[in-house]
């Protein structure tokens, strides 16, 4: 979810699923997760080799095994990991996905020109902040959870393509005032491409490894979100897809690479009258087939907002539209594209006239079934990411979508359930161990 859109998160606390639950039950339910579940993230720094991920067809493929991502989003880890005061929220957020065997975390690997900026201004970048993004690899990897890092945003939240506009404006560069022209301003291009550059070829302070070499990242997200209204032929997003995904792939040979869409059908694919949300949703210059089919894309992304994209839609029906959705995604990635399709967000607002907090977990047990099943029969769903994982603390941070998982005991059993049935399919790679005592704990 783009962060400061026009659709902007509201940013505020849940009123803690947990007040909904007796207190003695609500305390008794977070010891024994805790007593349960320890430290099951502490041995994995210990492991002194780790692979990358990569893919066959429409699966991923770790060690030799098909391998099927439960994970979530903290969009926030480098942001926090710049003050001192602020860091152990990192280490709490990755040994909390560790305790619910999650594999895989989406965070921003940018922040552009904004408080914290990791760059200045284009080509500049502050050392501080940059040794923030390495405290965060270095402790993911530390608790056995890999990383999908996004390299800018589509609006304007810590800065993205509108900040990249404003650079090329300011120095007299850009050819229009549009945040459209990111995609097409060469200027602007050549920014992007020495930010990518610089960022992939890292070295990391407290390990020695680049980034580009460094298999606790799991994969590259070229934008999040991305949207190009003032062509709604798709022209030229693709053209800017094209064009990046080979300048990352010429540099780093090592990492998956996505692009970072909403999933949304284009003005030429006919599911734009039969699965998109809306009308509106075939005319953001976005194709989601198109798109996915570029061949230096190693799988699809897409994320699942029915409550923003509908407007006064029932619970039941938004249910629905969630499950005809990610089928028809599975579908494409299995017929059209060949390769894994990711729900890299998925969220349900808190802010929903009619919302109870156990739609919340109806919503995410129907997204976690889709991709259980999807995975039993060797499709390409491979993996889903909750929008989003945040600690106590946080307000400023937290949105309608936000939870703290140890403060919502029924969404975070949901979630390490849905990890153990993962791992049981094909069993626990190497970089499973932990994950592999959790589920015993469970039969």
């Amino acid at each position: 979810m783009i962060l400061g859109s026009s659709a902007e998160k509201k940013k505020m606390v849940v009123a803690g699923n947990g007040l909904f639950y007796p207190i003695i039950g609500f305390a008794s339910c977070v010891a024994f997760i805790y007593m349960s579940f320890g430290n099951l993230g502490s041995n994995f720094g210990n492991q002194t080799k780790l692979s990358f991920v990569g893919r066959n067809g429409t699966q991923f493929m770790l060690d030799g095994k098909a391998f099927y991502i439960n994970g979530w989003n903290s969009y926030w880890l480098m942001d926090n990991s710049v003050d001192e005061h602020r860091k152990p929220r990192v280490r709490q957020i990755l040994q909390a996905g560790a305790k619910m065997g999650l594999t895989v975390c989406r965070t921003w690997a940018f922040n552009d020109g904004d408080y914290n900026a990791l760059q200045i201004s284009p080509g500049h970048f502050n050392e501080q902040v940059f040794k923030a993004l390495d405290h965060v690899i270095v402790e993911a990897r530390q608790q056995g959870i890999r990383l999908l890092l996004c390299l800018v945003n589509n609006l304007q939240a810590y800065g993205g393509k509108t900040q990249y506009v404003k650079w090329a404006w300011e120095e007299g560069v850009g050819l229009s005032a549009s945040n459209d022209s990111f995609f097409f301003d060469p200027s602007i291009r050549i920014y992007f491409k020495n930010y990518v550059k610089t960022l992939l070829t890292r070295k990391n302070t407290l390990n020695g490894i680049q980034y580009r070499n460094d298999p606790t990242i799991f994969a590259w997200e070229l934008i999040n979100e991305p949207r190009c209204i003032t062509d709604a032929s798709g022209d030229t997003l693709q053209d800017w897809i094209e064009e990046m995904s080979a300048f990352v792939k010429a540099i780093d040979k090592n990492h998956l690479l996505t692009v970072g869409l909403e999933g949304f059908y284009g003005p030429k694919s006919p599911k734009r009258l039969t699965v998109n949300p809306e009308m509106w949703a075939s005319r953001l210059g976005s194709d989601f087939i198109r798109n996915s089919k570029i061949p230096n894309i190693d799988f699809a992304s897409v994320h699942i907002y029915p409550d923003h994209w509908f407007h006064d839609e029932e619970f039941h029906n938004n249910l629905k539209f969630v499950y005809k959705w990610m089928r028809s995604h599975i579908e494409d990635g299995d017929n059209e594209l060949n390769k894994p399709v990711m729900f890299t967000e998925y969220g349900l607002s808190n802010q929903n006239k009619d919302f109870e907090p156990s739609q919340r977990v109806r919503f995410y047990k129907t997204i976690l079934d889709v991709i259980y099943k999807s995975a039993k029969k060797n499709q390409s769903g491979a993996g889903a990411l909750a929008w989003q994982f945040f600690v106590g603390g946080m307000d400023e941070y937290n949105d309608e979508f936000g939870i703290i998982p140890w403060e919502s005991p029924s969404e975070y059993k949901m979630m390490i359930e849905q990890s153990c049935r993962l791992a049981r399919l094909k069993g626990p790679t190497q970089q499973q161990r932990n994950l592999k005592d959790l589920c015993s704990q469970r039969q």
